[in-house]
């Protein structure tokens, strides 16, 4: 009797500590930090300052079920004591068949490789800022919504997503208008570090929306309703499989936004980062960014802006980076701008 007791006690502990072990097995939660500190030199200052502070989050929640989250904090630029809290990216994903999957939440928008590849830690960016193009709200850095995609299909891993969403001037949780913005975006990578993307983004903005670009703190705000469609070329190479010698980059995007009454103007806004591995650890690179817009824009802020970066990357290891850069930013309504930074990106 006591026998048959222990042995339905043991029985009972074993299935309860396999089941444990199933559910751990089947949900893996990771927790990862990045964060960048700097100091710069324009003007005749020296200022010190803190960048972005991001808190990543991936969850394996069943075989097919995975979670993303990401959260920024950074300081306010209108205080120096205040802090701001964005909530950049929360992705549900469902691996439907294959490498195929269906998305929903708040995304960074497909339409760039940059935009797609890197998001906040800014230890993985080749530069100290993000290029132009994304500082100057030209594009829509994220879209809350559903999204279809494809990874790596076929003998040139083919890639794709489809993504339906809130517009331009919408929140999070509901859209400003009727109308949802489209991304389509198709990519190839023949061979490894290759890589050849097109998108198209398409989206009808109500009058009045006001767009907020967090990445430089632009605002755009629609005197008509406008329809805007931006096309996004890209090619990136990376030298990984040989001598990872050689690192190449360039985009250029272009937005056609057309108003009933004020016609239709189209704005190019280009970068070409190119780098090149000295030693295993250092990097020299540069970057040339132009942004032009036509006369009459209906949407966008009406200047041409140039700039050229010029800097040295340090890589003490997979998570820790310094670079030391310059900066000459040249806007054609105002004084030419020429800074030197030097930053600290780390990932714990």
């Amino acid at each position: 009797m006591n026998t048959t007791r222990y042995t339905l006690l043991f029985l009972l502990l074993v299935g309860l500590l396999w089941g444990s072990m199933q559910r751990a097995e089947a949900q893996r939660t990771q927790i990862r930090g990045f964060v960048d500190a700097y100091s710069s030199y324009q003007n005749g200052k020296l200022n010190f300052g803190l960048g972005e502070q991001d808190l990543f989050i991936t969850s394996e929640i069943t075989e097919r079920l995975s979670f993303l989250g990401e959260t920024v904090f950074k300081y306010s630029l209108d205080s120096p004591t205040d802090f701001n809290i964005s909530i950049e990216r929360v992705i549900l994903k469902y691996n439907y068949a294959g490498n195929h999957s269906v998305l929903l939440g708040k995304h960074h928008t497909p339409l760039n490789y940059w935009n797609d590849t890197y998001h906040h830690g800014r230890v993985f960016f080749p530069t100290v800022e993000r290029p132009l193009i994304f500082s100057e709200g030209i594009i829509p850095l994220h879209t809350t919504g559903v999204s279809l995609q494809g990874q790596n299909l076929g003998r040139l891993r083919f890639g794709y997503d489809l993504m339906l969403g809130n517009g331009l001037g919408s929140g999070d949780i509901a859209d400003n208008n009727p109308f949802k913005s489209l991304t389509a975006a198709v990519h190839v990578k023949p061979t490894d570090g290759v890589r050849f993307g097109v998108s198209l983004y398409q989206d009808v903005i109500s009058k009045g929306s006001v767009v907020h670009n967090h990445s430089g703190g632009a605002i755009n705000v629609a005197r008509a309703r406008i329809r805007q469609h931006i096309l996004t070329a890209s090619v990136s190479y990376n030298d990984s499989i040989f001598s990872k010698k050689y690192e190449l980059l360039a985009e250029s995007s272009m937005a056609m936004n057309k108003a009933d009454s004020l016609g239709r103007q189209n704005v190019v806004a280009s970068y070409a980062y190119a780098g090149l591995r000295l030693t295993d650890k250092i990097i020299p690179y540069v970057r040339f960014d132009d942004i032009r817009y036509r006369k009459q824009e209906v949407y966008f802020h009406n200047h041409q802006v140039q700039s050229l970066v010029g800097g040295l990357r340090y890589e003490l290891s997979y998570l820790a980076v310094f670079k030391l850069e310059y900066q000459r930013t040249n806007h054609h309504d105002t004084v030419d701008a020429d800074r030197v930074i030097f930053q600290v990106a780390v990932g714990f």
